[in-house]
């Protein structure tokens, strides 16, 4: 049970947490603060009634007593006098007998305890309720043979004004809570502002926006924090554009070869049926891992390029039902091109976008049998071109993987051939369509291979 507590606890955010616990702070000192007030308040006011009650209750009988002894007629009527405020009973009690004035009450309500302390020549006092509200009862013996005076003074005022004040503090100390949960989710945030801005910035460059910087601090504790992020991302952001320029270089002076050596292949193809079996062998692998070497030249080229502007190139409005459209070639026989009409619009590059779903129809035709579907539809308020294929799938522990560079899948072909890619596709599908703001994963298909969906944000015409 506590360990449960515990982790639920640990799942709430920092910043709730730090204004609970303001909330439950400010609560406990205000609720200390209301009990010792209403302590002393309460306190306060009963000993002020009951010393008047009982001062009044011994004057009275002081009168009582001095008519006793004169033996007056007019008792009742100084009884009756004796009353006072509303609601008010004045009792006494000679030989046995019961005397009332003002409201009438049952004599048996009264304690005997206070009667017998009473008799015995100490005035005494009790708070009592009698017929359900609240009064102060006193009593006075008026003569030696114990003859008493009772008085019962009403107590609904001052009930009245303490549950008032005590409504007061508890009201109170509910606001003193909501305030401190207010001020501790104030203060959370303004003392966090850094974090977030920290986890921001690390989460742009994650995706790729190596311009992500913390913005400057004046605070002794916080500015080397943003320096040193800062530096930090600058000297990142300087090896990133450093190892694009080294590969996009690289792969720019070895485009000059590798034409020359495709061309000379393809030479020596048209006079293959001249050459010896194992010299047709040996051109046959050469010629096709000269493609191979030129087509991964060039992916690396346009990853150096996508590397070093991420962010420049033109966007507008695209269909991607026109994008679909452009690759029919890419389907199988019987493959089925699925558009929902109207079609999505979304803000693109077109190049990138014809990129992208040529890298995927490709990855279909290497390694999973060929495109046997290729729709547009809207997916959970995203635009979504999904690329189906009759392959064996892929297993959820890899389906991170497969868009990292140089992760390749088995080379099954449509014809078996050894037809594998360069491992660099996929990579570049990811890169051009997180630049573009977008998502792009791998599901299963219904009824068997591998669903790859590519998801862009639609836009109004």
């Amino acid at each position: 049970m506590r360990t449960a507590l515990l982790r639920r606890w640990r799942a709430v955010s920092l910043r709730w947490r730090v204004a609970l616990a303001f909330g439950l702070v400010t609560t406990a000192l205000a609720g200390l603060l209301s009990v010792a007030t209403w302590q002393l308040a309460s306190s306060y006011m009963l000993e002020q009634r009951e010393r008047g009650a009982t001062s009044q209750a011994v004057v009275d009988a002081r009168l009582v007593a001095d008519s006793l002894r004169r033996g007056s007629d007019d008792l009742p009527t100084l009884l009756v006098g004796l009353t006072g405020e509303p609601g008010t009973t004045v009792l006494l009690e000679r030989g046995g007998a019961w005397t009332m004035a003002g409201q009438p009450v049952e004599v048996e309500q009264v304690p005997t305890v206070l009667l017998a302390s009473a008799a015995a020549g100490t005035p005494s006092r009790q708070r009592l309720r009698i017929s359900g509200a609240p009064v102060l009862a006193v009593a006075v013996a008026v003569t030696p043979t114990g003859d008493l005076f009772v008085r019962l003074a009403p107590l609904t005022e001052l009930d009245r004004t303490l549950r008032y004040v005590s409504a007061v503090l508890v009201a109170g100390t509910a606001l003193a809570g909501l305030l401190g949960v207010l001020l501790g989710w104030w203060t959370a945030r303004r003392a966090l502002r850094p974090l977030t801005d920290l986890t921001d910035a690390a989460a742009r460059m994650a995706e790729g926006d190596l311009r992500a910087r913390l913005p400057t601090r004046h605070e002794a504790d916080l500015a080397p924090l943003a320096t040193r992020f800062n530096d930090t991302a600058d000297a990142l952001a300087e090896r990133v554009q450093r190892d694009a320029r080294f590969a996009g270089d690289v792969s720019h002076e070895l485009r000059t070869p590798l034409t020359t050596m495709i061309n000379a292949g393809e030479v020596l193809r048209r006079r293959r049926d001249e050459l010896p079996e194992a010299a047709r062998r040996a051109v046959d692998l050469l010629v096709a891992d000269v493609r191979r070497f030129h087509r991964m030249v060039e992916d690396l080229l346009e990853i150096s390029r996508g590397i070093q502007a991420p962010d420049r190139h033109d966007l507008e409005p695209v269909d991607l039902a026109v994008v679909a459209e452009n690759v029919p070639a890419a389907l199988t026989p019987g493959g089925v091109l699925e558009i929902e009409r109207p079609a999505p619009l979304v803000s693109a590059d077109r190049r990138r976008l014809d990129r992208v779903l040529a890298n995927l129809c490709e990855n279909a035709g290497h390694h999973g049998g060929g495109v046997v579907r290729l729709g547009v539809r809207r997916r959970d308020g995203w635009a979504a071109i999904e690329v189906d294929d009759e392959g064996p799938g892929v297993p959820e522990e890899l389906r991170d993987r497969v868009f990292e560079r140089f992760t390749r899948g088995p080379r099954t072909g449509r014809d078996g051939a050894d037809t594998g890619g360069t491992g660099l596709g996929l990579a570049l599908v990811a890169q051009h369509i997180h630049g573009l703001g977008g998502r792009v994963w791998v599901e299963d298909r219904p009824g068997g291979g591998a669903r790859f969906v590519v998801a862009l944000r639609e836009v109004t015409p």
